[in-house]
């Protein structure tokens, strides 16, 4: 962030810390193989952000907390992708069945962690991710995934709406191009969520389980 661009932002208020609740969950969005293959025409290597996000998983499992995937998939006639497939015509790749659509074995899905299907930006849009969270009790989000520009800014900005406090680990989430990675990295800790780094949403997630412990 430029020194203006700070400026700016700490005269307007913006980038305070939201207040993380006791009952979490971790919400991968959109790592499938269509976004961290380099071979897939919207993937890109995202090697690194899959290996952080696994140590969050790991912790998430050890404790017993919520892990809910998220992967884009249409149709083979593409008839629901709508206006996103004229604005973004490499998302046609991603179609229900193929392998772009499967989450990044690397990630070692469960069988018990749920995967939405989504057809727009937002894991919230046209989805059931709002009923999925309130029956599982949770309060606080630690989002990962990609793009940092495209489905996790979307995301986080519904988060936000629905009311639930959300940690960001920077090292869990990435983008085709840096740039824009950068840019929207600043803007959700502006507005929408607290980007902290992947030891710090590990502390998170070990203290709130540590707590759940203490009270049984």
């Amino acid at each position: 962030m430029s020194d203006d661009t700070r400026e700016i932002y700490e005269r307007a208020r913006l980038g305070q810390s939201v207040t993380p609740g006791s009952h979490p969950a971790v919400l991968v969005v959109d790592f499938s193989r269509g976004f961290t293959d380099p071979e897939s025409t919207m993937g890109s290597d995202l090697t690194e952000e899959v290996g952080a996000t696994n140590r969050l998983l790991a912790a998430a499992r050890e404790k017993d907390i919520p892990v809910i995937f998220t992967t884009i998939g249409f149709e083979s006639n593409l008839k629901d992708g709508s206006l996103w497939l004229q604005k973004a015509p490499g998302l046609a790749e991603l179609q229900v069945g193929g392998k772009w659509v499967e989450i990044d074995p690397r990630l070692e899905r469960r069988e018990g962690e749920t995967v939405i299907l989504k057809k727009g930006a937002s894991a919230f849009f046209g989805t059931n991710l709002p009923s999925i969270l309130v029956s599982q009790n949770v309060d606080t989000i630690v989002l990962c995934g990609a793009t940092t520009s495209g489905c996790i800014r979307a995301t986080a900005v519904d988060l936000l709406q629905y009311g639930y406090p959300t940690l960001v680990p920077r090292e869990c989430v990435g983008d085709r191009a840096q740039a824009p990675h950068e840019a929207n990295l600043v803007d959700i800790q502006a507005k929408y969520a607290d980007v902290v780094s992947v030891e710090d949403a590990l502390s998170y997630l070990e203290g709130v389980a540590e707590k759940v412990e203490a009270r049984k």
